[in-house]
């Protein structure tokens, strides 16, 4: 028989994201993990069978954390700056978990980027509505557009590129936000992407 292990596979889950917190998701061996516990590599394997279902494991802990770092910014008076202020938030304070579930590749049993950014349109889509008085079409176009300008600036900020303060990335996206809002309340078809931009574009010149 063999021996019973003195960890809980919580208890081992949180060993390995403490891992990949530190030094990436790369970084989580069998090795590394029974270091992390202070115990050999057998209990590791008797937890995992691969270091495969390990990094799944951490992969769903990070997802889990995601959210509720979402969940506070949507309880916000404006929910989806919220939603993206909390976003850029999480990439600062959780820099490998969010390189993990964002840039990454996906593998076998784990999502894809997109498919993250469609877990989080679905989140946000309902206080969209009902915030700026669009439908849904209108709510999930809005979402794509902010959420790629939201990755780009959480994105800086892992890379340790981004120049902007915390101030300055909020007024980025009330800037952002304030123009596709009235793009798509103010000229037909921009969601569904059946307007004349010439046209469209000479106008606002003129002004």
């Amino acid at each position: 028989m063999a021996p019973k292990n003195k960890f809980t596979r919580e208890e081992m889950i949180e060993a390995a994201v403490c891992v990949v917190q530190r030094n990436g998701i790369d970084s989580l061996t069998a090795k590394a993990l029974a270091a992390q516990l202070g115990v050999s590599t057998q209990p590791v394997f008797t937890c995992f069978h691969t270091i495969d279902e390990a990094k799944r494991e951490v992969h769903a802990a990070a997802e889990k954390l995601y959210d509720s770092y979402v969940a506070k910014g949507l309880k916000m008076p404006i929910p989806f700056y919220g939603f993206g202020m909390q976003y850029i938030r999480f990439a600062k304070e959780e820099p490998e978990l969010y390189r993990l579930l964002f840039l990454t590749e996906a593998e076998e049993g784990r999502r894809s980027v997109m498919d993250a950014m469609h877990h989080s349109r679905d989140l946000v889509r309902q206080s969209l509505q009902q915030i700026y008085h669009i439908d849904e079409q209108a709510a999930d176009r809005y979402f794509r557009d902010m959420w790629l300008v939201v990755h780009g600036l959480a994105t800086l900020v892992v890379t340790g590129g981004c120049p902007y303060s915390e101030q300055e990335m909020g007024e980025i996206l009330t800037g952002f936000s304030v123009s596709l809002c009235r793009s798509i309340k103010e000229i037909p078809g921009f969601v569904e992407n059946r307007y004349d931009r010439d046209t469209v574009f000479r106008e606002i010149v003129k002004q």
